[in-house]
């Protein structure tokens, strides 16, 4: 395969000149390689060269006679009839005795070779490939439509009328093809093919499928080629295997696949499965892999994937011991770090090495910072391990523990120090540590939303899991969502708030309504109409739920759609809050709407408005803009500037800037302003959110209570003397 590469190269580059030269140094050689030479002609088939090559392809014919695989020998001469241009008679000839060597006792083998163009010889191009099809057609037998109608069975066969007549999958009735044309469009397939199988007995393959999967997944990588797992989903999906039934018969089938020795399995999904010319054992390949000296973490994740998906090459006593050779160089290598170490020395405890247990512990003994090694160990059970020691070992565990459950990147390790934090000895603090989420939710977003979807599991025991915990959550849930929408690297976390929220038609958020109290249901329902990518929709059920526990409320909303002057109805806003808002109502109007309504008509062009999902997108973004447009107008009309005369610091109201100590000692500041103004991010809060409500009316020296927690307040400042 010396020349291959060259060849591939200069065809890629369509470098004619290049690759012609190459080609006649080739077939100056003595030592012919027949996969070579067919790899490189069925390259030069299918690029741009072939016509111009097909006047020097017959120089390959001295290397082609030196060949001594048989099937090598029919493979190049049929491509070599393939490629040619020369049509010449001492090519027609060399081609016509072979026919009839190979074909000694076919009685129509002359009749074929007029058919094929032998006879006259004026044109003969791909003639042993038309005399095998030629061969192949009788009835019963199967081919393969090359331009779009798939497999198809042969159902009759006319030597004087030149015709083929074939039932094919894609097309409805019987066809009935030239020879002619039957040349240039199909392919001739075995009874064993894939196609053909598929295409004849369905169920007789999908019963092979279920029963001996990678069997079938062999006989498609076979004959059609290496294939990436989406193009095997092709071949198979509904077609052998019913579409019910798919993901279940993959997820086995795959698990199969990575361990059967003939076939290789890729390491991406993007990348295909390969059909291996012969069976290489798993403990091979691993060596090999390991041959190439990768550095120490690729080290470890390969010994542990293999490992996992490969436990019975353990049985085998020569590799068990190469492989604790390997591991013991590893442990013992100057540039290999604590957390390394560690890991090598879990594989080396797990393989039966006396020692390595003790050193795992004395290891473990000398770390300082036990969380930040575990942090840097990527592989879960080995993390858990390590924290299973730190428990063990070090006084500190519970506050290492408390840390790395907020800090910890992978859920199940969350889930894990949750389990293990859940006790009575430790329930105070981890309730105290949970509760912080509840003061700060902005602090640890993906926290929060995991946290909340494990106290409303119906089988959760953990903190806040009961009723008044889960309204806690949620409320926080719902500001977290706000805070969210304006941060773009966090857009995936609020789809899957939107996702949690809207889910089996709303249930969690009708279950919290259910147990929440009046006013617990109008704070949500205000958090609910923040939030911009809750659409107008989804705030209508929201009200619809509230009303169904709180019929009050419908009272009441249609009391908030009618403007009132009544100063509760006030919206009190800074002048750059009203301004913001202005320019808001004025994008949308001249802007989002404009650009909506073309999207309208763009996605009614497509056609079929009832599967038209880019047409119902654009309805009801239409629907929430006029939604939002129609809500900050009324806002608009029921707004009040905030003028520094209107704020008494007498006591926490409107407009103040309110500075308090916890029970801790921390010092806080939090301004209260109106809901355009607030950003809980810089602890600028709407003047009637539950925390701004609690300190509300209080004076300097006062004391307030919020999420179980004490503050008093110290100062009481204006929001206008305030440095900007």
């Amino acid at each position: 395969m010396a020349y291959l590469k060259d060849f591939r190269e200069r065809i890629q580059n369509n470098d004619y000149p290049g690759f012609l030269k190459i080609w006649e140094e080739y077939c100056y050689g003595d030592q012919p390689d027949g996969e070579e030479i067919i790899a490189t002609l069925e390259a030069v088939k299918a690029s741009e060269l072939a016509r111009h090559f097909g006047l020097h392809v017959e120089r390959v014919l001295p290397l082609w006679r030196s060949l001594q695989d048989p099937d090598h020998a029919h493979k190049v001469l049929r491509l070599v009839l393939d490629l040619q241009t020369t049509h010449s008679e001492e090519l027609a000839d060399l081609a016509t005795e072979y026919l009839k060597e190979k074909n000694p006792e076919d009685p129509l083998i002359h009749e074929k070779l007029r058919l094929v163009g032998l006879r006259n010889r004026e044109r003969f191009q791909s003639a042993i490939r038309n005399f095998e099809l030629l061969s192949h057609m009788k009835k019963g037998n199967f081919v393969f439509h090359t331009a779009g109608w798939g497999t198809g069975e042969i159902i009759d066969v006319s030597l004087v009328r030149e015709e083929v007549s074939i039932e094919f999958e894609h097309v409805i009735g019987p066809q009935h093809l030239s020879f002619e044309k039957a040349f240039k469009t199909l392919l001739p397939l075995d009874a064993l093919h894939f196609y053909a199988r598929r295409f004849g007995d369905p169920d007789l393959l999908e019963k092979e499928a279920k029963e001996s999967p990678v069997e079938v997944v062999r006989m498609v990588l076979r004959d059609l080629g290496p294939r990436t797992a989406g193009e095997i989903k092709d071949e198979l999906y509904d077609l052998v295997i019913p579409a019910e039934s798919w993901n279940r018969w993959w997820q086995g089938a795959r698990a199969r696949l990575k361990k059967d020795t003939k076939v290789e399995s890729p390491k991406e999904l993007k990348l295909p499965f390969r059909l291996r010319s012969e069976e290489v054992s798993h403990e091979l390949l691993f060596h090999k892999a390991l041959e190439n000296n990768p550095e120490i973490n690729a080290s470890i994740h390969m010994i542990y994937s293999f490992l996992r998906d490969f436990p019975e090459t353990l049985k085998n006593q020569d590799f068990k011991k190469s492989l604790i050779s390997r591991l013991n160089e590893m442990v013992s290598l100057e540039s290999a770090g604590i957390n390394q170490k560690l890991q090598i020395l879990f594989f080396l405890e797990d393989l039966g090495v006396p020692h390595a247990k003790a050193s795992v512990v004395d290891l473990m003994k000398l770390l300082e910072n036990g969380e930040e090694v575990v942090r840097t160990i990527d592989i879960l059970p080995f993390q858990k391990r390590a924290l299973q020691h730190i428990r063990a070992l070090s006084s500190r565990w519970e506050e290492i523990f408390l840390d790395l459950l907020f800090t910890a990147e992978q859920n199940l390790l969350r889930d894990f120090l949750l389990i293990e934090l859940d006790t009575p000895a430790t329930e105070i603090n981890l309730k105290k540590k949970l509760n912080s989420l509840l003061v700060h939710p902005l602090s640890f977003p993906e926290i929060v939303v995991w946290y909340f979807q494990k106290i409303i599991d119906k089988k959760s025991k953990t903190p806040f899991s009961e009723p008044e915990g889960q309204n806690r959550f949620f409320e926080g849930l719902l500001i977290l969502l706000d805070y969210l929408e304006k941060k773009p690297q966090h857009r995936d976390l609020a789809k899957k708030i939107i996702g949690l929220l809207t889910a089996n038609r709303y249930k969690v958020v009708r279950d919290i309504m259910q147990q929440s109290s009046l006013d617990e249901v109008k704070e949500y329902l205000l958090l609910a109409t923040k939030c911009s990518t809750l659409t107008d929709h989804d705030i209508k059920i929201f009200h619809s739920l509230a009303e169904v526990v709180h019929s009050s409320l419908a009272r009441l909303r249609k009391e908030k759609d009618t403007p009132s002057k009544n100063d509760e109805n006030l919206i009190w806003t800074t002048q750059e809050g009203y301004q913001k808002t202005q320019q808001r109502v004025q994008h949308i109007a001249t802007v989002e709407t404009v650009l909506n309504a073309k999207e309208i008509e763009a996605a009614r062009s497509l056609g079929d408005l009832r599967e038209n999902a880019e047409f119902k997108a654009a309805l009801e973004k239409r629907a929430r803009l006029q939604g939002e447009l129609k809500l900050l107008s009324d806002q608009l009309a029921r707004a009040r500037v905030l003028l520094p005369e209107d704020v008494s610091v007498d006591e926490v109201g409107v407009g103040t800037v309110v500075h308090c100590v916890n029970s801790q000692g921390e010092h806080l500041k939090f301004t209260l302003l109106g809901p355009w103004d607030a950003d809980p991010e810089k602890r600028i809060l709407f003047f009637q959110s539950k925390l701004a409500l609690a300190m509300k009316g209080h004076p300097v020296g006062g004391k307030f209570e919020f999420q179980g927690e004490q503050f008093t307040i110290t100062e009481i400042n204006n929001y206008f003397n305030q440095e900007k």
